[in-house]
Parts: C-alpha cells; structure tokens; sequence
C-alpha cells in the first residue's frame, strides 16, 4: 500500500545549504522507490489558513518510507533544510484502493457518545 513523506514547511531561508539539499534529495529517495508527488508548487487553500509549503513524496509502502527516513544518505543531508527551513513532517500510509469510507462512518456511528 502506496505510502507518504508530508512536509509542512514553513519560513524558508535562502541559503547555499537549502539549494545542496534540493540537488541531492531526490537521489535519497530513488533507492527507495520515492518520487515527488508535490513540490514547489503553492497550495491553493480553501479552509483555514496555511502559512507555507507542501512537499509530498510517495513510496511503494510505509516501510520504504521509514527505510529512507532512516537512511545514512538522506540523514547526511536532513540538517541542510533543518537549519534553515522550520516545518513538520510525517509519514503516512495511504488506503487501499478499495477503501469505503463509509464502513469508518459506521464504527463511527456504532461507538458510545462522548459528551
């Protein structure tokens, strides 16, 4: 099942090691089965508010995405985006493509009320 890196980033600096990073992530990534499913483009927000950036990468399974995480490569270069771009970021398995959503409104509407 199709998994994913999210990256909130917010209050990016200009600077010589954030264009490092950007040259080398990606071959971080490939071993890994990862590609960029979004980046450099800006949200288009609809509700709320959403001060930044989106980066999505997609991987074959939330195991390779933990592997890439976790990897010797993309470790070496986590702290030349770290030191200058604040953000959150997650992993994140994905649904299977026959989800229904409406089996999780029904254990929805089977659980106790809390009021």
């Amino acid at each position: 099942m199709t998994a994913y890196a999210i990256a909130h980033l917010r209050d990016a600096e200009p600077h010589p090691d954030v264009a490092e990073y950007m040259e080398r992530i990606a071959g971080t990534f490939e071993p890994f089965g990862g590609r960029f499913l979004v980046h450099g483009t800006p949200p288009e927000v609809k509700e709320g508010a959403w001060a930044g950036h989106v980066v999505v990468i997609g991987f074959p399974g939330i195991n390779e995405a933990r592997d890439w995480w976790d990897s010797p490569a993309y470790r070496e270069i986590a702290p030349l985006r770290s030191r200058h771009i604040q953000g959150d970021i997650i992993l994140v398995g994905g649904v299977p493509q026959d989800y229904d959503p409406s089996a999780t409104a029904q254990a929805i509407r089977n659980a106790p009320a809390s009021r």
